[in-house]
């Protein structure tokens, strides 16, 4: 997931895409452990993005307050 795309979406949108990256995450690791998982570097990827959404949410928490 791309910072523009992110950063198009409104506060609402941005919690529920990262409820939906965590959810996708715990699968991961779930089939990593189970050794289901055909690319490992979904996990990675998966971290990244969801870093980037708490990323903008924190920005934009913290344009609020200014």
């Amino acid at each position: 997931m791309k910072v523009k795309e992110i950063r198009d979406k409104s506060n609402e949108e941005l919690e529920a895409t990262l409820l939906d990256l965590k959810k996708e995450l715990f699968n991961l690791r779930f089939r990593h452990a189970t050794n289901q998982l055909d690319n490992p570097l979904a996990i990675a990827e998966a971290k990244k993005s969801i870093a980037r959404v708490k990323t903008v949410i924190r920005e934009r928490e913290l344009e609020e307050t200014v």
